[in-house]
């Protein structure tokens, strides 16, 4: 049994920048890269695992031989239950959202969307969108759509690096310009853009809008949730560790290391490590800013070691 390090694919839309290439040694012959898929086994880009026994293969391929490496936690889901990706925001996402489990698996054959955000970085004065700042109808809703003055009623919270957003489905949401964001989510791709600024893609048409199944998915209201982490920091020998988010699809810490950890990939879960800033290893393996690591559920103990800061994700 061995930790696995991931290679990402990369994702070019057209909002996104060059700072995951720049800053995190993400590679693609695309000029820009908006988002980097760290941990991923969904058909619109897979994983790959980079060096050891099974390089070169997919992380799909992996766990199609090594089922036991999910953990026990994960047999509630009928396929891999999450997606962790980096996400560039050089300029505004569209506003959109994310149907339920139930709405998704029976219009789109998938999962839906419940995420949460890790605000890595942003720009001074940066804002995302964050739900409604009142409660409104659907009929409300869908009118200021169709007339563009939607963005009148949306909730615009200003970010600071560190914030967590949980962002549970049915939640109208946008990521703001200047942002860069470690999102943690359910194993779906499945969005409804309401409202994309009049921007055009490649081929210089407008950008498909999904209007009528987002006015039936969204929840009308402002958001249950602040923006602090779940949990304070808490001390840890070789540094400190804080539950950012934790819900039934997926459980996240950050890890702020200074000196060696040691962590646990039990029988009950694999373990995701993201590394978000600094160097060092991880059970011998080099570790740096931008690598991402899985970690087979019963691998048990191992060390995270260095100066670094990383999201560790498993499922409870």
């Amino acid at each position: 049994m061995e930790i696995l390090k991931l290679k990402a694919p990369c994702k070019d839309y057209i909002w996104g920048g060059t700072r995951l290439r720049e800053e995190y040694g993400k590679v693609s012959d695309a000029d820009k890269i908006a988002e980097s898929w760290e941990l991923s086994c969904h058909k619109d880009g897979e994983s790959v695992i980079d060096g050891g026994e099974y390089s070169g293969r997919t992380l799909s391929e992996y766990l199609d031989e090594n089922k036991q490496a999910l953990g026990s936690a994960c047999k509630k889901f009928e396929y891999f239950p999450i997606l962790i990706k980096l996400i560039d925001a050089k300029d505004n996402l569209s506003v959109q959202v994310h149907p339920n489990n139930e709405y998704a698996m029976r219009v789109e054959g998938e999962y839906g969307k419940t995420e949460m955000w890790y605000i890595v970085d942003c720009n001074e004065g940066a804002q995302l969108i964050y739900g409604f700042k009142d409660k409104v109808s659907k009929e409300e809703f869908a009118r200021r759509i169709q007339d563009n003055t939607l963005l009148e009623i949306t909730n615009n919270v200003p970010v600071h690096k560190g914030d967590v957003f949980f962002i549970e489905s049915g939640t109208l949401h946008a990521i703001g310009s200047g942002i860069l964001i470690a999102e943690i989510q359910q194993n779906s791709n499945t969005t409804y853009r309401v409202y994309d600024y009049g921007r055009v893609g490649a081929d210089g048409k407008p950008r498909q809008l999904h209007i009528d199944k987002a006015v039936e998915v969204t929840v009308p209201e402002p958001p249950k949730y602040d923006t602090k982490p779940k949990g304070s920091p808490e001390k840890i020998d070789g540094g400190t560790r804080t539950l950012l988010a934790s819900c039934e699809y997926f459980n996240v810490n950050k890890y702020e290391i200074n000196g060696s950890a040691a962590l646990t990939a039990s029988e009950s879960s694999f373990n995701s490590v993201l590394i978000l800033d600094g160097s060092g290893e991880i059970d011998g393996l080099s570790a740096n800013k931008g690598d991402s690591f899985f970690v087979p559920a019963g691998y048990g103990e191992y060390k995270l070691s260095g100066n670094v800061t990383a999201i560790v994700t498993d499922i409870l």
